[in-house]
């Protein structure tokens, strides 16, 4: 299935009301499991997801990766004054 341009999937699992959910998005592949009687609601509930990744990516959220690679420019840029 896609949702707003990322695709997902959602399984159920030999445990009832236990569903595996999976997406890529970018480089990232992000999974988990939830628990509900619904499928419905499982696909819901990884839309979510998804669409709290797109939010934190369009704000530019910081990232412990982002906080490194700022922190290394920092220290470049001092050193070279």
């Amino acid at each position: 299935m896609i949702h707003r341009g990322v695709q997902y999937t959602v399984v159920a699992t030999a445990e009832p009301d236990i569903w595996e959910w999976r997406y890529e998005f970018g480089d990232q592949v992000k999974t988990g499991r939830t628990q509900t009687r619904l499928a419905a609601l499982a696909a819901r509930r990884v839309k979510s997801k998804i669409d709290a990744a797109l939010r934190a990516t369009q704000t530019g959220s910081v990232t412990a990766a982002n906080v490194a690679d700022r922190l290394e420019m920092a220290k470049v840029s001092h050193s070279l004054t």
